[in-house]
């Protein structure tokens, strides 16, 4: 039994859930197929406990899901014995952190919008430590170094296709002094220039546009069927992943990307920013 299951394996518990609703079986009738205890099915739906690739197959089968490939996912994420980088933090730092380090090490691609600060994946050491340094309660000096590391880490772990857009106001606003907002700005500029991101800006002089006043990820799965939208919440990452939720999201941050600026005009931008400060 599993004391504190990951994200990860929580989302594959969902689907399985998902999969025997749709299907319109209960627990006790998907437990009579496996030839095991209802309480046994409880588990692995609530993530407490694992299952084996022949045994999700089987429940696949009787759940009349023909769609190949997302068995095939399902069975990677069952499999998965991964121990990530991002190990080393558990007990040190909240489990939302290990959660987010996790999904990011499995993305296939990622899109961001960004209102108020520039992204995790984005930020300068000085810009993230100025960041957390405003966190109430208080951070430790410890706890504050944690943070900072962690991050650095994730950046450097970052290998997938990233496409973030960020509205004007974020690029403004000071996180800490002129100088270190200075240094975020043109580190944004070089980021730029790499292959596998693409930097895009929204103006505040843009007219009725409320969309960009959402601030999420989109990270892409396997599949569509198992994206996740993160969104930022008062004591972590919220991670959303329903059908009805990715869409709406989807369709968010095709809204958001339709009227920013083209990447060039971005950089522009920024730059432009910089020489003001």
């Amino acid at each position: 039994m599993r004391r504190e299951p990951t994200a990860r394996q929580l989302r594959l518990a969902t689907e399985l859930r998902r999969l025997r609703e749709a299907a319109g079986f209960t627990s006790r009738q998907a437990a009579a197929l496996l030839g095991v205890s209802p309480a046994q099915i409880t588990h692995i739906e609530s993530a407490l406990a694992g299952v084996s690739e022949q045994r999700l197959r089987r429940l696949a089968s009787h759940y009349a899901c023909t769609d190949e490939k997302f068995v095939d996912a399902l069975v990677a994420m069952a499999t998965d014995r991964t121990r990530g980088w991002w190990e080393e933090y558990r007990g040190l730092l909240p489990t939302s952190f290990l959660d987010l380090a996790e999904l990011e090490h499995h993305a296939t691609f990622q899109r961001s919008v960004a209102i108020l600060y520039v992204p995790g994946l984005f930020q300068t050491e000085d810009y993230a430590r100025a960041v957390f340094s405003s966190r109430l309660p208080e951070l430790t000096r410890e706890e504050l170094e944690l943070r900072v590391h962690h991050r650095l880490t994730r950046q450097s772990r970052a290998t997938f296709p990233h496409t973030v857009v960020i509205h004007e106001v974020a690029l403004r606003i000071r996180a800490g002094d002129r100088v270190t907002t200075r240094s975020q700005l043109k580190w944004l500029l070089e980021l730029s220039e790499a292959d596998r991101i693409t930097l895009r800006v929204v103006p505040l002089d843009l007219d009725s546009f409320a969309d960009a006043a959402s601030t999420m990820s989109y990270v892409g799965g396997l599949m569509p069927k198992l994206d996740t939208v993160v969104r930022d919440a008062p004591h972590g990452s919220l991670l959303l992943d329903s059908e009805a939720q990715l869409h709406s999201y989807r369709t968010c941050f095709r809204r958001v990307e339709a009227v920013s600026l083209e990447p060039e005009r971005s950089r522009e931008f920024i730059h432009q920013l910089t020489k003001e400060l």
